[in-house]
């Protein structure tokens, strides 16, 4: 690849300096085997090829009579239907088994089981009894941990049909009365998840209309693993406030022993860091300056937002960091984790540490992690990293210097916290007013991973820059906040670049009141994958407070990079909440014009949310500010149509 055509395929300067290397060491990365997977197979990109028996695979060509339905008879819409639902699956069973071993360890802390966690933020923990109906006064906060994990895991497997508890507790009335009325309330996560993959076996459900709707309750019960997920973990490890670091693949340090977090659940890389404060002397006995932690995708957005630990890369520059010759040891849970990394480290001489009986890579170290003995296992992931340090060779370490600061940790208290400051009594009005006011247009949510099919970073970079500069309030999480990271925009430097004008004055307003040592940033990092639950706690009181439905507030979504089926299971609980989804990658629905109409036509006219399939960002910027504008609009005019009749406003329009 020539420079050229690196920076066709990334705008990251850090992942271009390493790109460059890699070629010259020729060692193939992601971007690679891209390129020789091409061109790749039409019937999987469009979602008619089935391979849900062993008759098949089987694929549609509507255009041929008998090659226009599967041997079974299964219709196009019929495949590509049961097709996308299963993505669906299985981005709701990884985020729900994350939540189940959080709650399975928060029942054990409560029960004094375990000498390595403790309840750390008791007054969340009485807030979530109090709102799923657990009583707590005069109750030791032992007590109260133990009944609010054990209704946490109820919500799995119930053998009633009452709703789940923490999606019922946590929507609005309308949203509430919506769901039972579309019959796609989840009464269990378990029971959605095994009950859509039995209503896609072969020879059961083929209404596609049907079939998306069993999707839709499967992505609800998404929510609610990620509601209990993001709960209990502040109540375990402390809920999220304002932090200061930096991202890139700069923040490795060659003086130091390198560790890489990688994955998505924190109860391991919680406790990385503890063990890495606690072992530091070994460290410096061994030679090192020190122990220097990094993070990659989620968990490592788990511990920047309570820790400050600085994040190297996102999903698709991970290689890169093991490439720089300077990681010691990295050490990986589950989830979006590329096998490709032990390829790599077998390049360099990092150790890859796997610790989750679930998933494993071949030829890597195997620390099996249970919280039983989290601290031991901890200190023997370090303890393998400072052993690493020694096998170092110094000629082969190559770190670019790229890295920028983060104001990261805005959980939705801090957020509050941050509002609270101009308006104590109600500060969810600070963000409702200034969009009343005209002075911001909306919110944007930013979530998902990276795609090959994309340029890296680039069209998460474009989009947000250009709803800065008019005037829209953006917040995000997962991989797309770690592009924000590694360019910038979680500073005040991504203000001061690209924020329009209403935005600025805004953003200056929270600062001279916030109290931080440094600036604001342009976007909000609001946590990891399961933490998009914040960014449904802060639309759905946005919402409240401004008496509308959720479906019409100035609130939109975007997934420019998307990749996992995780992204897929958000993406469609968030249409189902009623926020219109940009998507900037095409998923399998083109098959199927009537699927793909469902999706981004009539499930608006049900639930007021849509999906929104643009490709290119500067297009699907202009199309969600379209849509931002045109829902403040019509709040405005509602508004001031009911103050000048002395009336209520109507509750009933289309957003």
């Amino acid at each position: 690849m020539s420079t050229a055509d690196m920076e066709r395929r990334t705008v990251d300067p850090a992942a271009i300096e390493m790109l460059s290397a890699a070629e010259e060491a020729q060692i193939l990365t992601a971007w690679d085997r891209y390129k020789a997977q091409q061109p790749q197979c039409k019937f999987g990109l469009t979602g008619i090829c089935c391979r849900i028996c062993i008759q098949g695979p089987c694929r549609i060509i509507p255009s041929r009579p008998g090659q226009d339905k599967g041997i079974c008879g299964a219709s196009a819409f019929t495949i590509v239907a049961r097709n996308i639902v299963r993505y669906i699956v299985g981005g709701a069973s990884a985020h729900s088994d994350h939540a189940r071993e959080i709650a399975y360890t928060l029942l054990h802390t409560a029960e004094g089981h375990l000498k390595d966690y403790k309840i750390t933020d008791s007054e969340k923990l009485k807030k979530i009894a109090e709102r799923v109906g657990i009583a707590t006064e005069g109750r030791e906060i032992e007590e109260i941990g133990k009944d609010v994990a054990i209704k946490a895991l109820e919500d799995f497997g119930k053998y009633d049909h009452d709703p789940c508890t923490w999606l019922n507790t946590t929507i609005d009335d309308e949203r509430r009365e919506k769901f039972k009325h579309t019959q796609i309330t989840p009464t269990a996560i378990d029971r959605s998840i095994t009950q859509l993959m039995h209503q896609t076996h072969v020879g059961t459900d083929a209404d596609p209309v049907n079939i998306i709707f069993g999707g839709l309750q499967a992505a609800l019960a998404d929510l609610t693993g990620e509601y209990i997920a993001t709960d209990l973990t502040d109540v375990l490890f402390g809920t999220p406030q304002p932090v200061l670091t930096e991202a890139n693949l700069g923040v490795l340090d060659a003086d130091k022993v390198n560790i890489a977090v990688h994955g998505h659940n924190p109860l391991l890389s919680q406790m990385v860091v503890y063990a890495a404060r606690e072992l530091e002397k070994e460290a410096v006995s061994a030679g090192a300056k020190g122990i220097n932690l990094v993070g990659i995708c989620c968990t490592g957005n788990e511990v920047l937002m309570r820790e400050g630990i600085p994040t190297a890369s996102n999903f698709s520059s991970q290689e890169l960091v093991i490439m720089t010759g300077a990681l010691d040891a990295m050490t990986m849970d589950v989830q979006c984790i590329a096998p490709a990394v032990k390829d790599m480290c077998n390049c360099f001489h990092t150790a890859l540490i796997t610790t989750s009986n679930i998933s494993k890579v071949p030829g890597s170290v195997h620390i099996e992690f249970n919280d039983a003995t989290a601290m031991e296992s901890a200190r023997k992931i370090v303890r393998i990293a400072i052993a690493q340090y020694g096998k170092r060779r110094p000629e082969r370490v190559k770190i670019p210097q790229f890295k920028k600061q983060v104001v990261g940790g805005f959980s939705f208290e801090a957020l509050m916290n941050l509002f609270g400051k101009i308006n104590a009594e109600n500060p969810i009005s600070v963000l409702t007013d200034a969009i009343e006011a005209g002075e911001i247009k909306g919110v944007c949510a930013f979530a998902g991973c990276n795609n090959q099919k994309t340029v890296h970073d680039d069209p998460t970079l474009t989009i947000a820059k250009e709803l800065a500069k008019k005037d829209v309030f953006l917040v995000s999480t997962g991989c797309t906040a770690g592009a924000f990271a590694k360019a910038g925009l979680l500073s005040s430097e991504g203000v001061e670049a690209y924020a329009g004008p209403g935005l600025k004055a805004f953003i200056k307003r929270l600062e001279e009141k916030s109290g931080l040592n440094a600036g604001l940033p342009l976007v909000y990092h609001m946590g990891s994958c399961v933490d998009n639950s914040r960014i449904a706690h802060l639309w759905t009181e946005m919402a409240k407070n401004m008496n509308i439905p959720i479906p019409q507030l100035p609130f939109v979504a975007s997934a420019p990079e998307a990749m996992s089926e995780k992204a897929i299971s958000i993406g469609s609980w968030v249409i189902t909440m009623g926020i219109p989804c940009h998507v900037g990658v095409l998923p399998p629905l083109e098959g199927s014009e009537l699927v793909y109409g469902v999706t981004t036509q009539i499930a608006r006219d049900v639930f007021g949310g849509y999906y929104i399939f643009e490709t290119d960002p500067e297009k699907a910027a202009q199309k969600l500010l379209d849509r931002l504008e045109k829902r403040a609009w019509k709040l405005r005019v509602h508004k001031a149509a009911a103050e000048k009749y002395d009336s209520t406003p109507d509750q009933g329009y289309e957003g």
